[in-house]
């Protein structure tokens, strides 16, 4: 895919997100590079249909295991049935869709993994937008959770009291893992079709690449030189066992793209580089794993626990 938009049909305003969505791709990938003090490598793609992406990939780094900040533009011929279960009426519309979504699987299992998305769909004069982030700790760590949940909630009420209040609980029943009763990691926020005031809308998934940024990145600060052995990497490619499930069962963002003919690779690259699945395997009663799986991977209300 080209540097400009010529390539997708999409009304002016989508158009402009898109080139404001790449935008963000760059911000994330310099920050995260910065942190690790390694560079992301850089994948174009097209589709026939329109539009296209750039996959932006580091892997094997000092502090990322692996990471995926990925950008897409596209246009579509037949909605696909993720949104056809919300929007049956559009049915063999065109559309097009752009978003941003990053992926990071740190090394250290004291740096817990993180997911970033928000996107933009348009059919003709019918639009909504979509997003969120969440962080799934391997090692509990109250004040990481706390953080992590007020930069949120601070993005959020700059542009409606009410948008925290409500996404914070649709992510903890979105980032569920119904089969085995239980959730992904702490939560974060999670929206779907919201469709308040278009340019409102905009400013606030851009500004959520920012929220995302200050939400993450002092976590990792405090956390990356924390030592570990076999032990820690031994659950942390258990617990990654969960985030592999939960992708390739539930995430709609996985499911559109395998329904939209999407670049396999670029879908896929949010799955971990290590994982491990054992047979009923129980934690050490009192061990900080059992912690994790009592006390945090539960919905809390995190913002108002204090430090």
């Amino acid at each position: 895919m080209s540097d400009d938009d010529t390539e997708i049909t999409a009304s002016p305003f989508g158009r402009q997100l898109a080139r404001d969505l790449r935008n963000m791709q760059d911000r994330i990938c310099e920050a995260l590079a910065e942190i690790d003090g390694s560079p992301f490598a850089h994948d174009s793609w097209s589709r026939a249909e329109g539009g296209g992406g750039v996959t932006r990939l580091l892997e094997q780094g000092e502090i990322i295991e692996k990471g995926g900040v990925l950008y897409s533009g596209i246009n579509g011929t037949a909605i696909p049935h993720v949104v056809l279960e919300s929007y049956p009426e559009l049915e063999d519309s065109p559309y097009f869709a752009t978003g941003v979504s990053a992926i990071i699987h740190p090394l250290n299992p004291h740096i817990p993994t993180v997911h970033f998305n928000v996107r933009y769909f348009e059919v003709g004069p019918v639009f909504w937008f979509g997003g969120g982030m969440d962080l799934t700790p391997y090692y509990p760590v109250h004040e990481d959770c706390v953080h992590f949940h007020r930069a949120i909630r601070d993005c959020c009420d700059r542009f409606d009291p009410s948008y925290y209040a409500r996404f914070k609980p649709a992510c903890d029943e979105y980032f569920y893992l119904k089969h085995r009763a239980e959730a992904r990691g702490i939560g974060g926020i999670f929206f779907n079709y919201l469709k308040d005031d278009r340019e409102r809308c905009r400013d606030f998934i851009l500004a959520l690449g920012e929220a995302f940024l200050d939400a993450y990145r002092p976590i990792v600060d405090r956390r990356r030189d924390i030592s570990y052995g076999e032990r820690e990497r031994s659950f942390q490619c258990y617990r990654r066992g969960r985030y592999v499930e939960f992708n390739l069962l539930y995430d709609q963002g996985t499911l559109f793209g395998l329904q939209s003919g999407g670049r396999i690779e670029s879908i896929l690259v949010s799955l971990p580089p290590q994982v491990a699945w054992r047979y009923n395997w129980q934690p050490e009663p009192g061990s900080p794993e059992e912690r994790l799986t009592r006390a945090f991977l539960q919905p809390r209300d995190w913002v108002n626990l204090g430090n």
